[in-house]
């Protein structure tokens, strides 16, 4: 037990926890607004593909803002932070949009295709996202 008490107080690694829990929350979001769109809203072409993933990334990006500073940095939002997180996501989106045209070219469905997407982008979110909040 002392082993689990002495993770659990670590500060880095509850940051890390709070991070995924706040991660699952926004990819869901993004993961259910891109499905439902493409679905229900949009026909399924290379293009629209890529509105409905853009837009449901913008849907999570808001509440993913805000959850990050509240929740998993303890931090207040600000201007200044708002920038930084929107240019971590900048990037973050650029990687996003790459892998899934990728992944849509070698023959992925486009139901499939976000979810290895997210397997290799969210941890480089972390990384970045944390500079953005953490650097003193």
């Amino acid at each position: 037990m002392k082993v689990v008490e002495k993770i659990l107080s670590n500060s880095k690694v509850m940051e890390f926890v709070r991070w995924g829990c706040v991660g699952v929350v926004a990819t869901a979001v993004h993961y259910g607004v891109y499905y439902l769109l493409k679905e229900f809203v949009t026909p399924q072409t290379d293009f629209w593909l890529n509105v409905d993933y853009t837009f449901g990334y913008v849907i999570s990006f808001f509440g993913n803002f805000f959850l990050s500073a509240y929740f998993t940095f303890h931090e207040k939002p600000s201007l200044k932070k708002g920038f930084g997180f929107g240019i971590a996501h900048a990037i973050n989106y650029g990687l996003h949009i790459l892998f899934l045209n990728l992944f849509l070219w070698f023959g992925l469905s486009s139901t499939i295709a976000p979810i290895f997407v997210f397997i290799i982008v969210v941890p480089i979110n972390f990384l970045t996202v944390r500079f953005v909040f953490k650097k003193q």
